[in-house]
């Protein structure tokens, strides 16, 4: 298709890709900041809390690959509008919840909508736009994106300390109710004619199921759970290899940088989902600020990756990914070091910001120096594919991160309700964390090279990929899609 931005079509299709990825971003951000008020008003223990997060990250993971392919199959639009009618029902089911029980079934059903919403924000851009039209409209998307990130928290503070906490989902449900009527009138359809073959449901299934057993593992400390995630996680991988079109192509990982990346990715989004989970509840429980105080504290990391990613990757394609791959890890776990030093009654000026200075900047040398090394690690029709891959492996690495640390850090069911407690396990975690990041940088210096031959690059110039790297899709309507037929890229 080639629609220009300058048409009243371009306008509206920008700003329902930026209403439906910005009720997925909106959740990913502020949900953290509500924990403590969830957890007090529905009398849930820590590890409630803990699966508040992680339901909704576990169907999201998981099903995001396929949430991509179905969109190419049965038109992008129509995927994106059931996924953002889905994502409002459950946002609403959130909103009433009337037990932690049924806010983790909530979250979950939730995830589900938003591996539908998801991939379709920027494949829809990139099926309609005109090429001329292309990059800017992306631009567009990623900018409004970032700065919805960088809102977030603020937004989900003083939701919780206004109407409550329970606005922090309900708030889907307007923007869910604009976004659909503009998208189903203003919106053109986009398929991806190549795309054919059987989905692999099969595999999306075991992969998570997998996940699950071992979050359940780590949260409910069960070694049965964990065992059969394993034998999951066997299955999964056998299957992948045997299917003719599998969600996840082993043969994807002959790359040993496009290997090294994501292993890379598994340390960093780890590092940053645990920190982002405990630093939450440590600033409210501990340092004894207030929802809105909270959301606020943690704006400079996104405020410094929407004025600076866009530099960081035009500096890594001058020197390399490989000095950004590691310094930036290393600037986060010396910053998340720092975070020791915030405790009660803690000085924002002196205690906190320092440390989420130093992580922004940290962020800032990391994150679009990665996408690009992702895409830049495969061949150009694979490149959609290995985004999903990267963005999904991300996610995965969150969910076990806010499973396992707390276990790993000693914090008891009612930790969050004793302020010394808390304080004591979150001075564990912290150095936890930041160790996570230095095996991460370790794995890019001795892994990671630059490519010799020519790549995708990403169109996302804007990343603010906190709790997951953008989404890249390679989408050509006029001759088909760039990645191979079957595939599952999100």
């Amino acid at each position: 298709m080639d629609i220009r931005l300058a048409s009243s079509t371009g306008r509206w299709v920008v700003l329902t890709t930026v209403l439906g990825s910005g009720m997925a971003m909106l959740d990913s951000t502020v949900v953290n900041v509500a924990l403590p008020h969830i957890g007090d008003d529905l009398d849930a223990d820590l590890a409630a809390l803990q699966w508040t997060i992680n339901a909704y990250t576990l169907t999201l993971a998981g099903l995001i690959l396929l949430g991509g392919a179905l969109g190419d199959r049965y038109g992008r639009r129509r995927v994106f509008v059931i996924g953002a009618v889905w994502f409002a029902l459950a946002s609403l089911a959130c909103g009433l919840a009337p037990n932690a029980t049924a806010l983790i079934i909530a979250r979950a059903l939730q995830g589900v909508g938003g591996a539908l919403l998801t991939p379709g924000s920027l494949a829809l851009i990139q099926a309609s736009f005109h090429p001329d039209d292309r990059a800017r409209a992306v631009g567009l998307w990623s900018g409004f994106g970032g700065v919805g990130a960088a809102v977030g928290p603020f937004v989900g503070g003083w939701l919780v300390d206004g109407p409550g906490w329970r606005w922090v989902f309900l708030l889907n449900v307007p923007l869910a109710a604009l976004c659909v009527p503009v998208a189903i009138r203003h919106v053109p359809e986009s398929r991806d004619p190549a795309a054919h073959g059987r989905f692999d449901v099969l595999g999306a299934v075991l992969g998570a199921v997998s996940l699950a057993l071992v979050t359940y593992a780590l949260i409910e400390v069960s070694w049965w759970a964990g065992l059969a995630g394993v034998v999951a996680g066997v299955a999964f991988v056998l299957l992948e290899r045997r299917r003719a079109e599998p969600m996840l192509p082993p043969s994807i990982f002959a790359s040993r940088q496009f290997t090294a990346v994501n292993l890379v990715t598994l340390c960093v989004y780890a590092a940053f989902s645990g920190f982002f989970f405990l630093t939450a509840l440590q600033l409210q429980v501990v340092s004894g600020y207030s929802a809105l105080a909270a959301g606020t504290a943690l704006l400079p990391t996104t405020v410094l990756m929407l004025l600076f990613s866009a530099r960081s990757g035009e500096l890594a394609q001058r020197i390399g990914p490989r000095i950004p791959l590691t310094v930036g890890p290393l600037l986060c776990a010396a910053g998340m070091l720092l975070m020791l030093r915030v405790g009660a009654d803690a000085s924002y000026l002196k205690d906190v910001l320092p440390a989420l200075l130093l992580l922004g900047l940290g962020m800032v040398t990391l994150v679009a120096p990665l996408t690009a090394t992702v895409l830049a690690s495969v061949s150009t029709a694979r490149a959609g594919l290995a985004s999903g891959i990267n963005n999904a492996a991300a996610r995965a690495a969150g969910l076990l991160a806010v499973a396992a640390l707390p276990l790993l850090a000693g914090m008891g069911p009612e930790v969050y309700h004793d302020p010394d407690q808390f304080a004591a396990a979150f001075r564990l975690a912290m150095p936890m964390l930041a160790g996570v990041l230095v095996l991460g940088a370790v794995i890019a210096w001795t892994t990671v090279r630059r490519p010799t031959e020519k790549v995708c690059r990403p169109e996302c110039r804007v990343q603010c990929g906190v709790g997951a790297p953008t989404l890249e899709r390679v989408v050509e309507p006029e001759h088909g899609s760039a990645d191979e037929p079957g595939r599952a890229a999100g």
